[in-house]
């Protein structure tokens, strides 16, 4: 026999589960309210941006001279800290670097960011700064962490002038996860970090923590915060007074106009040979009729000889009488005093153009990478190595044979990558 419930007992228990449910929804609402909200909700600021760069890592110029945007990455080791990371990458760095590490209480710059690491494979080396999240174990130190790394995450936008465009679904923007570089690029099947956000999520915020959440947070940043965020590094230089430096002093081929004479700077490594007649022609302290005072020398006092070598860093076109000049330095001293010369003086590499649809590979040797054949009259700068590149395909859209100032012929081709072109000898491609 089945005892009959009171009326006022079924209410009574229906309000008390109601309650119970009501209080386990809302907090799991309040749990899944979101990162981001606990971030703002606790007015949490991004650590500063501490620069410890370290000079054993290589310096490779990225595909077009500066880098196209940032990846974020996880380690995926829930028992190491920043400082063993970083330990550990300088000790390994020729299997994969990255340029910072990010946790809850830092933001370590460990390499130049104007120059390429190796974390994503081809292509995306070559395009992107990456930085690497180090895995924590709480609420708040998830939730510092992840706000670190978008702010740090908008600070690189800002510094290299790139807009906030996620590109996670569409694959072409400028913030990326691993993942997404996988997904669209290639080179590499790793996952991260979406595992870590999800999980963590999950466990401190009720629910998985996405790529779009984080994007979000970037763009907070990106709008709203100052990204002139960060405190010397060794040598007490700040971050972007050291980068930007170097921007500046390795700018490849870039022309000058003065007084109507347009001057475009070599690496200053090319080398030329005086002509048979140079006596013929004058050497002087700047390009004649370029409103400077010019003074002329004697080629004797200077005792040349035809055929010498001379070390060429600089040519100039006079938009006038497009006369063509360059400077020379008669030694590779870096004190060497140097001088302009008319281009009859000199004698460059010969080299023959001739138009390409190939295919090339490159091989296992790393090899610079120009924007002219060196040793040629247009003077040329290193662009980039191909580190990032070994044992993959490049179209090729121009040949040149090349009989330098030793009688020695070689083969040069230009490759297309990422719609940007370089001259790269034959002798980094299989044969």
């Amino acid at each position: 026999m089945i005892k009959k419930i009171n009326k006022k007992w079924i209410v009574t228990l229906t309000a008390i589960f109601s309650f119970l449910v009501f209080t386990i929804v809302g907090i799991n609402s309040v749990n899944a309210a979101s990162l981001n909200h606990y971030v703002y909700k606790n007015n949490i600021k991004p650590a500063k941006i501490t620069n410890d760069i370290w000079s054993g890592f290589p310096h490779y110029k990225y595909s077009g001279g500066k880098p196209k945007g940032v990846v974020i990455h996880e380690t995926a080791n829930p028992h190491s800290n920043i400082y063993s990371e970083i330990a550990y990458m300088k000790k390994h760095w020729k299997n994969a670097f990255v340029h910072s590490f990010v946790d809850d209480k830092r933001i370590i710059n460990i390499a130049n960011t104007n120059y390429l690491s190796w974390g994503v494979g081809y292509p995306g080396n070559a395009r992107f700064i990456q930085f690497e999240q180090i895995e924590v174990h709480s609420k708040k130190a998830f939730a510092k962490e992840v706000n670190n790394s978008a702010y740090y995450t908008a600070y690189l936008l800002h510094k290299y002038n790139l807009p906030a465009v996620s590109a996670e679904s569409t694959g072409k923007g400028t913030v990326w996860s691993h993942k997404s570089v996988a997904k669209h690029l290639g080179g590499s099947n790793h996952t991260d970090p979406i595992g870590y956000y999800k999980n963590n999520g999950k466990k401190f915020f009720g629910k998985a923590y996405t790529m779009s959440e984080f994007f979000s947070l970037v763009k907070h940043y990106y709008n709203n915060a100052s990204t002139n965020n960060s405190t010397n590094n060794n040598n007490g230089s700040t971050d972007s007074s050291v980068e930007d430096k170097s921007i500046s002093s390795s700018s490849s081929n870039s022309s000058n106009v003065v007084n109507g004479v347009t001057y475009n700077d070599g690496s200053g490594k090319d080398i030329a040979k005086l002509s048979y007649n140079y006596a013929k022609y004058g050497i002087y302290n700047h390009v004649k009729n370029a409103g400077y005072k010019t003074v002329s020398y004697k080629w004797k006092k200077l005792g040349v000889r035809a055929e010498q070598t001379v070390y060429v860093n600089n040519r100039a076109i006079h938009n006038k009488n497009h006369s063509v000049w360059y400077r020379i330095k008669l030694s590779d001293n870096v004190n060497a005093k140097t001088y302009w010369v008319p281009e009859s003086a000199l004698n460059f590499s010969a080299v023959q153009y001739s138009n390409s649809n190939d295919t090339m590979t490159f091989n296992g040797i790393e090899h610079s990478m120009y924007d002219n054949i060196p040793n040629s009259k247009y003077l040329s700068n290193e662009k980039m190595n191909n580190a990032s590149l070994l044992g993959h395909s490049v179209n090729v859209v121009q040949k040149a044979t090349v009989n330098d100032n030793s009688g020695k012929n070689n083969v040069w081709y230009k490759v297309s990558i990422d719609n940007n072109n370089y001259w790269v000898n034959e002798d980094a491609f299989v044969k």
